[in-house]
């Protein structure tokens, strides 16, 4: 049994992943608080001291069938959390209530300065920058595809037209409906043709697409590495993951080097890399998502990788 401080877990009501993580902690005897700001109100409260003694008293949740004092919090696992929307008040009153959730609620956890953060959504949103992913990648020496970020369409057709083969990828994955109908954005290999003047309205990431052999995704959680290396016949292969072959690999001693070091310039303690292997077996850095997916790879692999964010929560380290 271990001592009896909480691990926070902040995230969406139905999140399997974040149910590994936790099933694994109550394994262990840890403490778990798991709330979600969008139940702020009777599903969750939050009250915070500053300039008052005792100490202890500096910080408290509630949630319907848990209570935590934020001080005692051993880490916090930022996973997937939603942010209430209030359809319930007039637009005006629901942009006022969401940015006093957002900067009270949002404001109070991220003062603290006790527990480990996985991640702190201040270092998540720095890394979520694709122009930054891959400044970073190049200069600790990873291989990255050339690649052009613009609005302008000039530049656009001269960059396609001057490589074999190029794609056109989502600066950010972004939730939206056309016409009442889910969007997708997936990557797609893009003509010279194909582009118009629509470029300009935002700017745009094209990148040369690589003679692939395989993908790998590689989850970094702590010091632990697991890359598995992912085969398919698609060019963006979450398009269908029942057409995925799966094999666990080690990855070359320097690259897995490289890629703690990416994680450590952003103070992340966890990411999800996502590479390309081309016929030299030559690994391409694609992108890291700082808050990745990964339990359908422990399903199909059987890696331990809930096991070692509950041993990164509740430890500090990874075995």
């Amino acid at each position: 049994m271990t001592e009896e401080r909480p691990v926070l877990v902040a995230t969406e009501a139905d999140d399997v992943t974040a149910d590994m993580v936790i099933t694994e902690l109550n394994r262990r005897g840890v403490p778990v608080v798991r709330f979600n700001p969008a139940e702020i109100g009777d599903g969750l409260t939050v009250s915070a001291r500053y300039g008052i003694r005792p100490a202890h008293a500096a910080g408290r949740m509630l949630t319907p069938s848990r209570a935590a004092h934020l001080d005692d919090a051993r880490a916090v696992y930022w996973r997937r959390p939603t942010w209430p929307a209030f359809p319930h008040l007039s637009p005006d009153d629901a942009r006022f209530a969401a940015a006093q959730t957002r900067y009270g609620l949002g404001g109070v956890l991220h003062a603290l300065t006790g527990p480990l953060w996985v991640n702190h959504p201040l270092r998540n949103a720095e890394a979520d920058y694709k122009p930054h992913q891959l400044a970073q990648a190049e200069r600790l020496g990873l291989a990255v595809p050339a690649t052009l970020i613009t609005n302008d369409p000039d530049e656009a057709r001269e960059f396609v037209a001057a490589h074999h083969a190029v794609i056109h990828k989502t600066l950010r994955a972004t939730s939206y409906q056309r016409d009442g109908v889910p969007v997708v954005s997936w990557a797609e290999q893009v003509t010279a043709e194909e582009i118009d003047d629509r470029v300009r309205v935002v700017p745009h990431l094209f990148q040369e697409r690589i003679g692939k052999t395989c993908d790998v995704r590689v989850l970094v959680v702590g010091r632990q590495v697991f890359a598995v290396r992912i085969e398919s016949d698609l060019l963006d292969w979450r398009r269908d993951y029942s057409a995925l072959a799966y094999s666990v690999i080690t990855l070359p001693a320097a690259l897995e080097a490289a890629l703690l070091a990416f994680l450590g310039t952003f103070g992340l303690m966890s990411g999800s890399f996502d590479l390309a292997v081309d016929h030299a077996d030559t690994y391409w850095f694609l992108e890291l998502n700082p808050n990745g997916q990964w339990g359908w790879l422990e399903e199909h692999t059987g890696l331990p990788m809930a096991a070692a964010f509950a041993d990164l929560l509740t430890q500090g380290e990874s075995r």
